[in-house]
């Protein structure tokens, strides 16, 4: 039955207008030229003339007309698709309702029908048409379907891919006349559009996160993937398990991750009043933040770090959130700690140890709005330095990014594509930076665009190529086109990296459309090798996709991008089977994907706060969060910098680097490392300081405690002590001093991570 089955392909947009029957009409052509019998029915262009050209090979199966409340319908002819008998059919609008007299009550089902017929079908769908996310849309914007799907359709499909567009983008569809007159005015709104992107990408970073879970348990393989945040609170029935549930809350609000509480009770002991008093406050507070909640039996108290760490472990957990102890270091080593019997048996599990405070001290965790500073100035004349700055900022020039989960996707393709729709208008658009890589279809894109010819450089005794930033600035085109973002230059260029010629353009006042893959991001690159196994070496700064003015996912599934390197679109004919067994393999690309969706989706996240400055801020808080991040001269100080920087970045917190070391370590390997350090926290727009430890002097934890205190820092990040365990019976670690000495500043202990675990 399944083989004979039909399969189904649906194409999501987060709105009418994003391009999805564009997409939908453009594969089907690839598919008949692949000797694939392909039909369209139900097909609406709404007279957009790049879509009408995508019908114009394609054979259409008319249609059943008919009106209802003054708009035409289209039903779909079920017995004339199944004389005609094609492998696939092309169908717009998923969502449909069909006439009273039709075979079927919806499109959903017209559908299913075919397919149990032995015919594939390629379909369309808005975010808002499905239940559960109408509801969510409609609250937040005000924009109501006419007609939804049930919830669980997406997961009926064999493929879903997402149309992502930009706001900007659609703004300008509409005010070309692209859609019509007949736009939602409430699509109109910048801020509504971006809430609708938000919800469409998160929506498919959590359905990939499922099939990514299910490839793994597949391939064997437990513990967190590393592409998805889940956040697990240890909340006992007591005064601080609440704000421990806050705490949780918060740190799966800024990470966009899923939360989860688990509390641990001692089934033969009835509970105090006051500790059913706390109970229900939990039960309650649990099931306000949407939170999965469940109560495990607890045999022995000695037994619960390695009940809450095996817990951790079979659900996928990234971070477990959890209280001090009470014990002193004495009671420690002799009844033990369980914080620290945690930290032991974690792998690859952060544990996030928040700070002691006092019953009577409880702090407010949840984000408030801030109170207007007394006496600013709504409005007010500019500075003379102001007004420069101002105009310097209008003579810069626009900055646009297409983004993928991996090389293949069609970035440079559809980088090319809108730089020829630039050129119909009589923008002069130019390349500036083409890599076809020998693929056909991206070298035939090229069309009637002006190419730059290359710099000459000469390196080791071999002539090399690279983007000729002066020339283009010479020419002072409107628009260049430069692929590649994360390109290194080759040694003796004027910048070191392309994303820097990319600045330097900018300055000069011309707009540039780039590429780059999500690997490239600088604070990923500890994630992506976690995910692949293969680190990056070429790397942007995340600030890089901040100076954009516009961001744009081309998603494709991994089954289509496999396809395409079989079929040698990507790389050349003898590197398909290598690349497919290590970079590209299915596992990697489901990961990659939803780390690109989950990563654009914070994007747009950040930018709806910047344009609605009437909301709560994001890391607005009652205190001020500053992050104190502590490195040695390890091998894994790069990734504390990084998750230093991420979280810092989505609280909108200062953050700083410490290292301590040897006043008179004068080694030269030492000074290598540091500056290597010091480099990636100024491409993570951070600094590092290394304080001298004088022989004799105070400690490690003694300086690093000072400085946390002088910058009045409210959340320190450590990596775990790879000591044993009697070494830590002998001399006190960094980490255990911190958790002894720092117990008023929350901790977040940074598992090394293990992809043989």
């Amino acid at each position: 039955m399944r083989l004979h089955r039909g399969r189904l392909k649906i194409l999501i947009g987060a709105v009418s207008g994003s391009g999805k029957t564009y997409h939908m009409l453009r594969e089907g052509n690839l598919l008949k030229q692949q000797g694939i019998d392909v039909v369209i029915c139900a097909v609406s262009t709404m007279r957009r003339a790049d879509t009408v050209e995508q019908t114009l090979e394609l054979e259409r199966v008319p249609s059943i007309h008919w009106w209802k409340d003054g708009k035409e319908q289209k039903d779909l002819p079920l017995e004339a698709l199944l004389a005609r008998n094609p492998e696939v059919v092309l169908v717009d609008g998923l969502a449909h309702r069909n006439r009273k007299e039709a075979q079927f009550r919806t499109r959903l089902e017209d559908i299913r029908y075919l397919m149990d017929h032995g015919i594939s079908v390629i379909t369309t769908i808005n975010v808002y048409e499905l239940e559960g996310e109408d509801e969510i849309v409609f609250k937040l914007t005000g924009i109501r379907a006419e007609d939804t799907v049930p919830s669980d359709t997406l997961e009926l499909a064999d493929e879903v891919r997402l149309i992502d567009v930009s706001p900007e983008t659609m703004l300008k569809r509409i005010d070309e006349g692209i859609l019509g007159d007949r736009a939602n005015p409430a699509m109109c709104r910048r801020g509504n559009l971006g809430v609708l992107r938000e919800i469409a990408l998160r929506l498919m970073a959590e359905g990939v996160n499922d099939s990514l879970e299910k490839h793994r348990e597949a391939q064997g393989l437990v513990g967190p993937s590393g592409a998805a945040e889940r956040i697990l609170v240890s909340a006992q029935y007591h005064w601080n398990g609440s704000l421990h549930v806050r705490r949780g809350q918060q740190i799966a609000r800024r990470l966009n991750g899923e939360l989860m509480v688990v509390t641990f009770v001692r089934p033969k002991r009835a509970l105090t009043k006051e500790q059913q008093v706390f109970k229900r406050s939990i039960q309650k507070l649990v099931e306000k933040v949407d939170a999965a909640f469940e109560e495990i039996p607890l045999a022995r108290l000695r037994k619960l770090p390695a009940l809450l760490v095996r817990y951790a472990t079979a659900n996928n957990v990234t971070r477990i959130v959890m209280g001090h102890s009470n014990r002193n270091r004495w009671q420690e080593r002799w009844q033990g700690s369980i914080a620290n019997r945690v930290l032991r048996k974690t792998r690859n599990i952060d544990v996030f140890i928040m700070a002691d405070r006092a019953a009577h001290a409880g702090e407010r965790i949840l984000p408030v709005k801030p109170k207007p500073r007394a006496g600013a100035d709504t409005f007010r004349r500019l500075s003379t330095g102001e007004i420069e700055k101002k105009i310097e900022t209008i003579r810069r020039g626009t900055f646009k990014v297409y983004i993928g989960a991996a090389p293949g996707v069609g970035k440079t393709f559809k980088m090319l594509q809108e730089g020829n729709l630039l050129l119909g208008k009589g923008i002069d658009v130019v390349v500036g930076l083409l890599e076809t890589h020998g693929r056909k279809e991206t070298a035939q894109q090229v069309g009637q665009l002006p190419i730059v010819p290359r710099a000459k450089l000469s390196y080791q005794s071999a002539r090399l190529e690279e983007m000729d930033t002066d020339a283009i600035i010479a020419r002072q085109p409107d628009v260049v086109l430069v692929d590649e973002l994360a390109h290194t230059n080759v040694p003796g260029s004027r910048d070191k990296k392309r994303y820097e010629d990319v600045i330097r353009l900018l300055n000069s006042g011309i707009s540039v459309i780039s590429t780059v893959n999500v690997q490239h991001l600088e604070s990923l690159n500890d994630a992506v090798e976690q995910l692949t196994g293969v680190r990056v070496r070429e790397t942007v700064p995340d600030a890089m996709l901040k100076l954009a003015d516009e961001v744009e996912l081309i998603d494709v599934t991994p089954q289509m991008l496999q396809q395409r390197m079989r079929e040698g679109k990507i790389y050349a004919a003898e590197k398909v089977d290598q690349a497919l067994g290590s970079f590209f393999k299915i596992g990697n690309l489901i990961a990659l994907r939803e780390l690109a969706l989950r990563e654009l989706a914070d994007d747009v996240d950040e930018r709806l706060e910047a344009w609605d400055r009437n909301t709560s801020l994001r890391g607005i808080w009652r205190r001020q969060e500053t992050i104190f991040v502590c490195v040695d001269l390890g091998p894994r100080s790069e990734r504390l910098i990084r998750r230093g920087f991420r979280i810092a970045h989505r609280l909108k917190a200062a953050w700083h680097v410490q290292y301590v070391g040897r006043s008179d370590d004068t080694d030269s390997e030492r000074e290598k490392r540091l500056e290597t350090l010091r480099q990636l926290c100024e491409r993570l727009g951070g600094k590092l300081e290394a304080a001298p430890l004088a022989r004799g002097g105070d400690g490690i934890g003694e300086t690093l405690l000072k400085r946390m205190t002088e910058l009045n820092a409210t959340l320190l990040i450590v990596g775990q002590s790879r000591r044993p365990l009697w070494h830590s019976l002998i001399k006190e670690t960094v980490v255990h001093f911190m958790l002894r000495r720092a117990r008023g500043i929350d901790m977040l202990i940074v598992a090394d991570y293990d992809r043989t675990s």
